[in-house]
């Protein structure tokens, strides 16, 4: 009996060792089905390899959701560059408690201190390759002054460059660089960009690393006056630019090269999406010509120039706004060789309509000097068209200041309280120190309210006042006459500063 229970336990422990081992299975299996999702035994459950993911779409119901596939192909031929420039003056040495303790110079006690190291100073902007051969656009502020320029690409290479060349009117300059399958941009016509087109900016902002933002196209031909030069035709943008990006490319959804970033307008120094691209037309022209000259030729042909306001168009008595009105004539100019003059209003330049004064001064500035020109003009209300042969543009040129020496000022300047201005008539001496030819006539501005018309309207001390309502003035009775017969209408002032004749219309107090 023993024997026989002693075999049922047996038997009853291998049954429940049957049970447990089937309740088990069971157990995985629905673990293994639970996990999966399906109802398939775990014996049949294996792991199946995952897809591999491919890139999200560039273009979803026909809207672009991604702008890498430009990227891609453009962001390796914009570069990292780094000017190496010796600062001209020795820094004041100053001691401190480390620099006692550690400093390879040793205390003045007993030992000598070696010579100061002239300090070297390290600039960081950006360049675009624009040709196989290493050719490499930047501005010319990234690199003036430097002694040694470094251009690192986006694949670690670091590259030695040659200045080609630098233009500081416009901003630019021509590197190059020798190396080996190097990807290049090409440039597209900057011409054909409209405002509203998208637009990557891509640089090295402060030097974190090369970087990509997005925006459009905000405007065309803007004059900044932030340059040290008069060619400006700049491409406006939202697309952050910060320090750094000087130099970068601006490009459009096809991966052309349609400007070279160059400026910001801010309040702190950071991007608030104002910045500004010199546009691919401009930098072809600036970089063909110091490729093969190293130095860039512009015409000249002598006047000033500036837009009509709707307050200059009723004085003149003009229909409307249209062109750009003559308000100087420099003498032995090609201006005055083709019998331009002061008051006439050009309306177009080889044909091409011109209703901004800064196209037409870059048109005349991107014509070979010696080459002949067609203006049609307006003047007293008939439409007459003159050529004219340009002469070679001299960055050089007369600065008005105003006189330091007060002695021959009257002792009490005639105020006017019409336009708010302390006037004096030029005497020869005046003339000498504003640089104004020696029979210059007209009235200089010795003071201005802050609260006068005259302020409003951007008038500033040391302005010359050559013509009040188109009546020439030299002293201050001529002033008062011209003023008395304008009434309450605005008045016209043709004044010169710094080289510049412009007119400007006051509303009087």
């Amino acid at each position: 009996m023993m024997l026989n229970k002693t075999i049922v336990q047996i038997a009853n422990y291998k049954f429940l060792s049957f049970l447990l081992v089937v309740s088990l299975l069971a157990i995985s299996g629905c673990k293994s089905s639970i996990l999966s999702g399906q109802t398939t035994p775990a014996a049949e459950t294996q792991t199946q390899p995952q897809p591999q993911m491919s890139p999200a779409p560039i273009v979803v119901d026909g809207t672009r959701t991604s702008y890498a596939d430009v990227v891609e192909k453009t962001s390796p031929a914009v570069v990292r560059i780094e000017a190496e420039i010796k600062s001209r003056q020795t820094a004041p040495q100053q001691f401190s408690l480390d620099d006692f303790f550690n400093s390879p110079q040793q205390s003045p006690q007993g030992r000598q201190q070696q010579p100061p190291r002239q300090p070297t100073e390290r600039g960081v902007g950006s360049g675009v390759i624009v040709s196989q051969d290493g050719t490499v656009l930047t501005n010319f502020h990234v690199v003036d002054g430097a002694e040694k320029i470094t251009v690192e690409m986006n694949d670690n290479r670091e590259f030695e460059a040659k200045i080609v060349g630098t233009d500081q009117p416009s901003d630019m300059a021509v590197l190059k660089i020798e190396g080996a399958d190097l990807p290049f941009l090409n440039l597209g016509n900057s011409d054909n960009v409209r405002i509203g087109d998208i637009v990557l900016a891509i640089g090295n902002p402060l030097g974190i690393g090369q970087s990509v933002t997005a925006g459009i196209i905000s405007a065309k031909g803007r004059r900044t006056g932030l340059s040290d030069g008069s060619f400006e035709d700049f491409l406006q943008t939202d697309a952050p630019i910060n320090r750094g990006n000087s130099g970068g490319a601006l490009v459009n959804l096809t991966g052309e090269l349609i400007g070279i970033n160059s400026q910001i307008l801010s309040t702190s120094g950071g991007s608030i999406g104002i910045g500004f691209s010199i546009p691919s037309n401009m930098a072809k022209s600036v970089m063909e010509q110091l490729v093969a000259d190293g130095r860039v030729r512009r015409g000249l042909l002598g006047i000033n120039i500036q837009n009509i306001t709707p307050e200059m168009a009723q004085s003149f008595e003009l229909k409307d706004t249209k062109g750009v009105i003559v308000s100087n004539v420099r003498a032995g100019s090609a201006a005055e060789k083709a019998g331009i003059k002061r008051n006439d209003i050009v309306l177009a330049i080889n044909n091409d309509t011109i209703e901004d004064s800064n196209v037409l001064r870059n048109k005349v500035a991107g014509t070979k000097p010696g080459s002949e020109i067609k203006l049609r003009i307006l003047r007293d209300g008939s439409e007459q068209e003159i050529s004219a042969v340009l002469d070679e543009f001299n960055a050089e040129g007369a600065r008005n200041e105003i006189p330091n020496e007060r002695e021959n000022s009257s002792p009490n300047p005639a105020q006017n309280g019409k336009l708010g201005l302390n006037l004096q008539p030029i005497t020869p001496q005046t003339a000498r120190q504003l640089e104004l030819p020696a029979d210059s006539s007209g009235v200089i501005v010795t003071d201005v309210d802050q609260n006068g018309a005259a302020a409003k309207e951007g008038i500033i001390r040391g302005d010359v006042i050559l013509e009040i309502n188109r009546q020439a003035v030299s002293s201050l009775e001529d002033v008062q006459t011209a003023l008395d017969k304008s009434g309450n209408r605005p008045i016209l002032l043709l004044i010169t500063r710094r080289g510049q004749t412009i007119y400007l219309t006051v509303k009087p107090s």
